[in-house]
Order: structure tokens, then C-alpha cells, then sequence
């Protein structure tokens, strides 16, 4: 099948997302001195909502966020000073990209405690945080 090349694009609007999911880290978060004492493994995914038409359009990266930088505010959050809970740890990402990238807006972030210390099996524990600008 071959594109009717008469459509112009640049008269619709483009909404997107960028994800990046399954970034890794390792963390001192939880309730328990042996969580807060002893890093243990923590995965994130982000997901930001924007227009992502001029940068489909120009292939420049300042037309879009750059999801190098994302990694890194994130990296930063997780393997930074140590939180009681992961509600806190999604919510201060959350802070950080929207306040960072203007033109996100909304923003998801999932994140997952591996193996918590349960008396039984259990992968993970996961808390989702969901924002939208007004």
C-alpha cells in the first residue's frame, strides 16, 4: 500500500507519548532500617504526554524531550537519599518532569519495589502516579 502524498500532515494535530520502561537502579527506600541500610533493586517506567508534531516533522531533538536527560532525573531520584515509601519516590519524579519539561502534559510513572521483604513470594510491589496539568 502506497501513501496518498497529497494528505499534509501539518494541518492535523499530533498528540504522543514518549515511554522508556524498565529502567533499573538500585535504592535505599522502604519502611524497614534493613531496606534503608542495604540498596536493593528498583525498576520505573515513564510515560509523558506532548505534541510531538514539530519534532516528527524537523527530526531535532530540541522539538521533543530527550529521553537521555529522563533516565538521568530518574536515576538521580531512585539511587538518591532514601524514602519511606514509593508513592513518595513516583511523586517526586512526577515533580521533577513536569516542573523539567513544560511542554509534557501529562505524565505517568510506575514504580516497582523488587522483591520486597514479604514472608512469602512476591515479584514486585508497584505504585502508579498519574498527572495531568490543568
Amino acid at each position: 500500500m502506497v501513501c496518498d502524498s497529497s494528505k499534509n500532515l501539518k494541518e492535523w494535530s499530533c498528540r504522543g507519548r514518549i515511554r522508556l520502561k524498565g529502567m533499573s537502579f538500585y535504592g535505599l527506600h522502604g519502611v524497614s532500617p534493613e531496606e534503608r541500610r542495604l540498596p536493593h533493586p528498583f525498576e520505573v517506567d515513564v510515560e509523558l504526554s506532548l505534541d510531538l508534531q514539530r519534532a516528527g516533522e524537523t527530526d531535532h531533538l530540541d522539538a521533543t524531550v530527550d529521553y537521555g536527560v529522563i533516565f538521568q532525573r530518574v536515576q538521580d531520584i531512585v539511587s538518591g537519599p532514601a524514602q519511606f515509601l514509593i508513592e513518595h519516590v513516583a511523586y517526586l519524579i512526577t515533580q521533577d518532569l513536569m516542573t523539567l519539561f513544560p511542554a509534557a502534559e501529562a505524565t505517568t510513572v510506575r514504580v516497582r519495589k523488587m522483591a520486597p521483604p514479604l514472608a512469602g513470594t512476591l515479584q514486585y510491589a508497584e505504585v502508579e502516579m498519574c498527572y495531568e496539568r490543568p
